[in-house]
C-alpha cells in the first residue's frame, strides 16, 4: 500500500539578501499546505463531513446534493452546488461489468487561468496556467472492484471462528482486556455467504469461570434457531457478562467441547468444538483502557491508510445489452459522517429524544440479536415515592427505672394517609477501631442480642403506632433496666402500601387486547403484519411468539412470516408488561390459498375467537 506521508516537514529560511526561486515559493505553499492536510487527517479522519445524499431522480439519472469530504490525506473535497448527472454520463459507467456499482467522488487539481509567461525561453512555453484549482471528480466503479483501503488489524478485539459452512460463516468477538467489577460483551456475528435460501441454526455453551452471566451462572448458551439471511447479510447477537472482582490477572472464554452444533437447512456442517480465549484483567476503567488502545497506534500506521476516494452510495443496475434502470440506491454505512465539534450541541439535542438521562448507566445484561428490531423500554427511575426516613428522640427525664415508658411526640411521615408501615432501631454512636473514629451504628430488632459489644446500648422494647387517618405515628418505649440516659434516638423508616382503591386501580379488570385480524389465509413464506386494539387500556409495548416449533417466524413488531408446510399455526400477543393481557392471532397457510379466502376469514375481524379446534385442510 502507498503511503501518503508529509512530514517531516520543511519550511524556508529567509535571510537578508536571499533570491527567492519558484521552488523557494512552491516550498512556502507546500509547508502550511501539507500541515493542515496533516492535521486533518489525523482529528477527523476519512469520510463525509457533511451532505452528498444521492437521490435517484428517475430510471436513469440521480441528484448529487452539495456537501464537504474528507479523504484519506485530509484534502478537502467540495461540492459546492447539487449536482444532477445521466448514470451513463458519469465517469468509469463504460467499464461496469457488474450489477451493483460504487458512486465515488476524489479530489483533483485542475490548472486554470492561462496567461503570457514574459520570461520564458524559446524552448519553454509561451504561455502557463496561473492558478491552481482544489476540485472533485465523480466516478463509477464495480462494487467488487472499489478499494475499501487498508484496515488495520487491532489487538483489542480477538474474534475466534464458531464454524464456517458452504452458505454461513460465524464468529465470536470480545476485548482482549476488560475491567474488574464492570460489564462486558461477547458478540456472536453470523454472515450470509452465498444468495441461496437457506435456513440457519446454531448452538453452542460458553464457560465464562471469570465472569458472571446475568442468571448468576458462569455460562451462557448461544442458540440461534432458523435464521435466513440475504447475501451478505450479518446477524449479530450480544451476550454481556459481568467480570468478576477477584485478585487475578487472566480469565478465559471458552468453548465447551462437544457443545458445539450448526445446521443449514438441517443438514449439519463443521463447527468449531472447543476454543479458549484468554482475557487480561484490568483495574482501569473501560473509558481508560479504550483511550489507551486508541492512542497507541504509530504514526506510521496510521499514514499508511490511503483512502483517497470516499464512497458515497451503492448503486443496483437493472442492465441489458443496450440500455439500464436505477433499480435502488443504497447508503453506506462504511465511511460514516465525520463528528464535528460544532455539531455536539446538536446531537445532544437530538439524543434526548431517544435516551432518557437518568439511570440509562449500563446496557442491560443479556443476548440482544441486532439483526431483530427490538423494542427497548426504559428503566424506570429509582423514585422512592413511597417511601420515608428520619431520626426521632423519646426524652427519658432523670431518674428513669426498668418498667418505665416514655413516648416520643406525634410524628409526621409524609407520606399522607393511607396504609402505612413504620419501623424503628436504635441508633447510636460506637468507637470503629478499623477507621479509629467514632461511627454511627442502627440497630433494629432487640439491641439486648448486641449488648454485649455495645456498653453504649440501651435495652427497651418499643412499639409503634400508626395513625393512618393523620399520616403520622407515635412510638413508645419501656426500659428493661436501669438507664442514665436522658434520651433515645432512634431511626424510623416508613413504607406506604397502596389502599384497596389503589389495588382496584392497578388491577387488569376490564383490560384487553385482541388481534385486528384474529384469522388470516396466507400462501407459505408470505408475511402478514397482525396489528392490535387495545381495549379499555392505553397502548403498551406489545411482544410477539409462537406457540409451536416450526410455526414459521414473528417479529418483535408483529410481522409473521409463514412456513413452508401447509397447516394451522398459532401466534400469542401479550402486553411486555402486563403478560397476563393476552391474545391469539392464527394463520392458516394453504399452497393454494386465495384472495377470497383471506376475505373470507377477514370479515369475521368484528368476532375475535380465543382458541379454534383443530382443521382438516
Amino acid at each position: 500500500m502507498a503511503s501518503n506521508q508529509v512530514y517531516p516537514f520543511e519550511r524556508n529560511r529567509y535571510y537578508p539578501g536571499k533570491m527567492l526561486t519558484t521552488a523557494d515559493f512552491q516550498a512556502e505553499q507546500s509547508y502550511h499546505i501539507n500541515k493542515l492536510r496533516f492535521i486533518n487527517s489525523l482529528m477527523y479522519g476519512a469520510g463525509i463531513v457533511c451532505g452528498c445524499s444521492v437521490v435517484n431522480l428517475d430510471d436513469l439519472s440521480i441528484l448529487i446534493e452539495s456537501g464537504v469530504v474528507m479523504d484519506g490525506s485530509g484534502r478537502e473535497i467540495i461540492i459546492d452546488t447539487s449536482l444532477v448527472k445521466k448514470l451513463s454520463a458519469i465517469d468509469g459507467f463504460d467499464d461496469l461489468t457488474s450489477d451493483t456499482a460504487c458512486l465515488c467522488v476524489r479530489f483533483k487539481e485542475k490548472d486554470i487561468h492561462s496567461v503570457y509567461a514574459v520570461s520564458h525561453k524559446e524552448s519553454d512555453q509561451e504561455y502557463e496556467y496561473n492558478r491552481i484549482s482544489e476540485g472533485f471528480e465523480i466516478f463509477l466503479v464495480d462494487k467488487e472492484e472499489f478499494d475499501e483501503g487498508f484496515e488495520m488489524e487491532s489487538e483489542f478485539l480477538q474474534k475466534e471462528t464458531l464454524f464456517k459452512g458452504p452458505n454461513f460463516e460465524g464468529f465470536i468477538t470480545m476485548p482482549t482486556i476488560v475491567s474488574k467489577g464492570r460489564n462486558v460483551k461477547a458478540r456472536l456475528e453470523i454472515h450470509k455467504l452465498t444468495g441461496q435460501d437457506v435456513k440457519f441454526t446454531y448452538k453452542g455453551t460458553l464457560d465464562i469461570p471469570g465472569f458472571t452471566a446475568p442468571d448468576g451462572s458462569q455460562q451462557i448458551d448461544m442458540e440461534v434457531n432458523d435464521i435466513e439471511l440475504s447475501e451478505g447479510g450479518v446477524y449479530c447477537a450480544d451476550y454481556w457478562m459481568n467480570v468478576q472482582n477477584g485478585a487475578g490477572i487472566e480469565a478465559n472464554v471458552i468453548l465447551r467441547s462437544g457443545s458445539a452444533a450448526a445446521f443449514e437447512n438441517d443438514k449439519a456442517i463443521q463447527a468449531e468444538n472447543s476454543f479458549a480465549m484468554r482475557i487480561r484483567l484490568s483495574e482501569d476503567s473501560p473509558a481508560s483502557i479504550i483511550r489507551r488502545e486508541t492512542g497507541k497506534l504509530s504514526l506510521e500506521m496510521r499514514q499508511a491508510v490511503n483512502a483517497s476516494a470516499i464512497k458515497l452510495a451503492e448503486i443496483d443496475l437493472m442492465r441489458t445489452d443496450s440500455a439500464y434502470v436505477i433499480e435502488n440506491i443504497r447508503e453506506i454505512s462504511k465511511n460514516q459522517y465525520i463528528e464535528l465539534p460544532s455539531q455536539t450541541g446538536n446531537r445532544t439535542d437530538y439524543m434526548e429524544y431517544y435516551v432518557k438521562d437518568a439511570d440509562i448507566t449500563e446496557k442491560a445484561m443479556g443476548a440482544v440479536p441486532s439483526a431483530v428490531n427490538t423494542p427497548v423500554v426504559e428503566p424506570k427511575a429509582n423514585e422512592l415515592k413511597n417511601v420515608a426516613t428520619g431520626v426521632l428522640e423519646i426524652p427519658l427525664g432523670r431518674d428513669a427505672r426498668a418498667g418505665d415508658i416514655r413516648y416520643s411526640g406525634e410524628i409526621t411521615h409524609g407520606l399522607g394517609s393511607g396504609n402505612v408501615y413504620v419501623s424503628i432501631g436504635y441508633e447510636y454512636l460506637s468507637q470503629d477501631q478499623t477507621i479509629g473514629a467514632s461511627a454511627k451504628s442502627t440497630v433494629y430488632g432487640n439491641p439486648e442480642l448486641f449488648s454485649r459489644q455495645s456498653q453504649q446500648l440501651v435495652d427497651a422494647e418499643t412499639a409503634v403506632r400508626v395513625l393512618n387517618d393523620k399520616g403520622s405515628f407515635v412510638v413508645a418505649a419501656r426500659l428493661l433496666h436501669d438507664v442514665d440516659f436522658l434520651v433515645l434516638t432512634y431511626r424510623w423508616v416508613a413504607i406506604k402500601f397502596p389502599s384497596g382503591e389503589e389495588l382496584e386501580a392497578a388491577d387488569y379488570y376490564g383490560k384487553s387486547i385482541t388481534a385486528k385480524t384474529p384469522t388470516v389465509v396466507m400462501r407459505p413464506r408470505e408475511n402478514y403484519y397482525f396489528g392490535v386494539q387495545f381495549n379499555n387500556m392505553e397502548p403498551c409495548s406489545i411482544t410477539y411468539e409462537l406457540t409451536a416449533p416450526g410455526s414459521g417466524e414473528v417479529t418483535t413488531d408483529g410481522v409473521y412470516t409463514a412456513p413452508a408446510k401447509e397447516g394451522v399455526y398459532e401466534v400469542r400477543i401479550y402486553c411486555s408488561d402486563m403478560p397476563m393481557v393476552c391474545t391469539y392471532a392464527y394463520a392458516i397457510v394453504k399452497s393454494t390459498a386465495t384472495e377470497d379466502d383471506a376475505g373470507s376469514i377477514k370479515e369475521q375481524e368484528s368476532e375475535p375467537i380465543v382458541k379454534i379446534p383443530d382443521i382438516n385442510l
